[in-house]
């Protein structure tokens, strides 16, 4: 790559900033991020960035609003310095789920975030498994919606498991799952949660046929775990041989890492889309770098190719 580019990692997940910066063969962006004793967050750019075209890597993950106000303030510390364009890479999209009104008197909040970001100044949004492609059209300047099937594809068949099926934890997930179970040869089913009356708890029934089958349970992300750890129980009792978990995001709230250990896993599959801190250790984790994707990308962006053409 060459001088004209520039990549500035937020403090959210600086490991996958360094790691896309290696793959381009350049050094990340200097950057000073500190927070005044009041907590408001501080922000200058340490290199001359003026013409160059640059980009910030910042998923909004927990503490989600702290995140977001550094990356616009990165950004607005960059657009003030006369860089040519912004585009700004997102690993992970904060607020996404959060796509549309399902009550009365609730804020669209994916648009609203996408609103903040395009007062500041941005030419291009790069991120990876929206939690629902609608988001796209949030912004009116070019979405670039990266996807982990691919990585995950290829490390699963590098496996060679057999009887394998991939199960969707809900039905919303089931086209995902049936795509998915094409890259690596798996067959489909879907677990249907239902809750007969109120305070009573839920029932999980099996469609699809898993007794003696070696099972994926695959979803965008892990937040709570209560679904995904649910349903790997309710498949072992319908008779699984083995359940493996895999989802982009790992974005392991509350007593999500307890959950997960608690349950019978083979293997827990996550992108390192968000920075998984040292106090959250999951036990049977394999974490795949998506590094490379981000850096392709970066590159044929820069070079003006087509981005989709990764994913042919």
């Amino acid at each position: 790559m060459n001088g004209d580019i520039a990549v500035f990692a937020g403090s959210s997940n600086k490991q996958i900033a360094e790691e896309i910066c290696t793959h381009l063969n350049i050094q990340p962006g200097k950057i000073n991020l500190k927070k005044f004793s009041d907590g408001e967050i501080a922000v200058k750019i340490e290199d001359n960035v003026r013409g160059r075209e640059v980009f910030i890597v910042q998923s909004t993950s927990a503490p989600a609003n702290d995140h977001l106000m550094e990356l616009i303030l990165i950004m607005d510390a960059l657009r003030r310095a006369s860089v040519s364009s912004i585009s700004v890479v997102i690993p992970y999209y904060g607020y996404g789920r959060q796509d549309r009104k399902v009550e009365p008197r609730v804020p669209i909040s994916a648009r609203v975030v996408a609103d903040l970001l395009e007062v500041v100044g941005l030419n291009r949004i790069l991120t990876m498994d929206l939690h629902a492609d609608q988001i796209q059209g949030f912004f009116r300047v070019p979405v670039d919606n990266l996807h982990f099937a691919p990585v995950l594809a290829d490390y699963i068949n590098t496996k060679n498991i057999e009887d394998l099926v991939i199960v969707s934890p809900d039905s919303g997930g089931a086209e995902r799952a049936r795509a998915f179970g094409k890259k690596v040869n798996g067959s489909l089913a879907i677990i249907d949660k239902r809750r007969p009356k109120a305070n009573v708890s839920e029932v999980m029934n099996v469609i699809g046929e898993i007794e003696g089958k070696n099972c994926i349970l695959l979803d965008d992300m892990i937040d709570t775990a209560g679904t995904i750890c649910k349903a790997a129980d309710a498949l072992l009792k319908h008779g699984a041989k083995s359940v493996y978990c895999a989802a982009t995001h790992g974005v392991l709230s509350g007593e999500a890492v307890d959950r997960i250990n608690a349950t019978n896993f083979t293997e827990v599959v996550l992108a390192n889309t968000i920075a998984i801190p040292e106090s959250k250790k999951i036990h049977k984790l394999k974490s795949l770098s998506v590094a490379p994707l981000f850096a392709n990308a970066i590159k044929r962006i820069h070079t003006n190719q087509s981005v989709s053409t990764l994913f042919d």
